[in-house]
């Protein structure tokens, strides 16, 4: 009798289990359409912002220094919101933690306009800060789209997102700094006021998106939700939520596969931070017009984004590990080229940015599918909002130095430094890749 009873119970543990994992599956694949669809209005807010943010700083206040702080903002703002945002979403869902995030990004954009439209440069710094939450928040949609992927699936998930994001992304600078531009100019105001207005309307769009269909939420179909914390005094949630912040970071300090993924993410941000940030400031002296400058931007964005899938098939066909090596030379590569580019001349520029969008996509896409696999599913929303807090502060520090590299020296050092900052991340995976095989041949 009980070798009947068995095979019965084992049979419908395994049918419960195939069920569960095709209500996941098709779960994933509609997180996964509707957060395409949400990202692209979102990469026009972030990127129309940012494209005009060191423009309308230096306007305002005269100084390049002044205006690549302002663009650095966008990423001090994404830098001080990640693990927030990351604590937000591992106890209330994806869903509120990205709607508030994009809100919050389309309050900071209508800011910036402000500033444009009164000369107050202090509210454009404001603002940035506010655009750097909604693309803190976009970043962290990546990390959704694969929260109920399965590990063949997962560096496919992250790159699609990542690809989708250009839709919109690549838009921001080209229509921001040219048709919306001009059609901000033809209605009395400034031009630079076009494009933040335009990511206000975005922003909120992305938002709506995924208030009203981003359900049911994939960590509560993960199970991965966290306990609301007690209620406790003000200075003892604050010494809670530094504490919970830190303990991530530690694990990823810890965990060598971790912290070659998240050095992969920080080398590929400030690299490209780096460089972008500055790219506007140069080509304007050399007499280029906005439009331009919002081109090679797009085209710039178009290397960051539209390859990610490709990226991603490669992940899962040669590892995460080869991806980084190959991105680290992308980059220094890109950051060379435009070194040797002169502000009268745009083809090393264009070429070179766009190589340094290829090397970022591949330290993203790479890095976020190995920092996710180390990981239970509990710890992995707080570890991956504590990569994307390294992450963004590099991008921070970087934007930051680049505008005082470029006021004190010139685009040229400050592109060949980042080029041979990008070289380390190469070597790194090249180690890692030869430890692993002497390991392999250990055993």
């Amino acid at each position: 009798m009980d070798t009947e009873v068995v095979p019965m119970a084992t049979a419908r543990s395994v049918t419960m289990h195939d069920r569960r994992a095709a209500d996941h599956a098709d779960v994933q694949r509609r997180t996964l359409r509707l957060l395409m669809l949400a990202v692209v209005p979102a990469g026009i807010g972030v990127t129309g912002s940012f494209s005009s943010a060191a423009l309308l700083g230096e306007d305002l206040t005269g100084a390049a220094a002044l205006g690549t702080l302002a663009a650095s903002c966008v990423t001090i703002g994404g830098a001080l919101s990640t693990v927030p945002l990351a604590q937000r979403m591992a106890r209330t869902g994806r869903r509120a933690g990205l709607v508030r995030g994009w809100s919050i990004g389309a309050a900071g954009s209508a800011l910036a306009a402000v500033a444009a439209i009164t000369g107050l440069y202090p509210l454009l710094l404001l603002g940035s800060l506010g655009v750097g939450v909604g693309q803190a928040s976009g970043l962290a949609a990546r990390f959704a789209a694969a929260d109920l992927a399965d590990d063949a699936g997962r560096a496919r998930a992250i790159g699609l997102l990542v690809w989708a994001s250009s839709l919109g992304a690549v838009l921001g600078p080209t229509v921001g700094l040219g048709a919306v531009g001009q059609a901000a100019e033809a209605a009395g105001l400034p031009a630079l006021a076009g494009p933040n207005l335009l990511s206000a309307v975005v922003f909120v769009g992305a938002a709506g998106l995924v208030h009203r269909w981003l359900r049911p939420d994939p960590l509560e179909v993960l199970g991965a939700l966290r306990p609301a914390a007690p209620t406790t005094g003000a200075l003892q949630a604050l010494k809670e939520r530094i504490s919970e912040a830190a303990g991530p970071v530690r694990a990823i300090a810890a965990n060598p596969a971790a912290r070659l993924a998240a050095g992969g993410m920080v080398v590929g941000q400030a690299v490209m931070t780096g460089v972008m940030t500055a790219t506007p400031l140069h080509m304007r002296s050399g007499a280029h017009e906005l439009q331009v400058v919002g081109f090679v931007i797009s085209v710039h964005i178009i290397g960051m984004y539209v390859f990610a899938p490709v990226v991603g098939w490669a992940v899962d066909r040669i590892g995460p590990r080869a991806v980084l090596a190959l991105g680290g030379v992308a980059l220094f590569v890109g950051g060379e080229m435009a070194s040797h580019t002169r502000a009268e001349d745009s083809m090393g520029v264009f070429v070179g940015l766009f190589l340094i969008g290829i090397g970022w996509s591949c330290g993203l896409v790479a890095g976020s599918t190995m920092l996710t696999a180390a990981f239970p599913p509990l710890e992995r929303v707080g570890v991956q909002g504590a990569a994307d807090l390294l992450m963004s502060g590099s991008g921070a520090l970087a934007s930051l130095s680049a505008g005082v590299i470029y006021q004190l020296s010139s685009y040229a050092d400050l592109s060949h430094l980042a080029g041979l900052l990008a070289l380390t991340i190469t070597a790194a995976a090249l180690v890692s890749i030869a430890t692993s095989a002497r390991r392999r041949q250990a055993v």
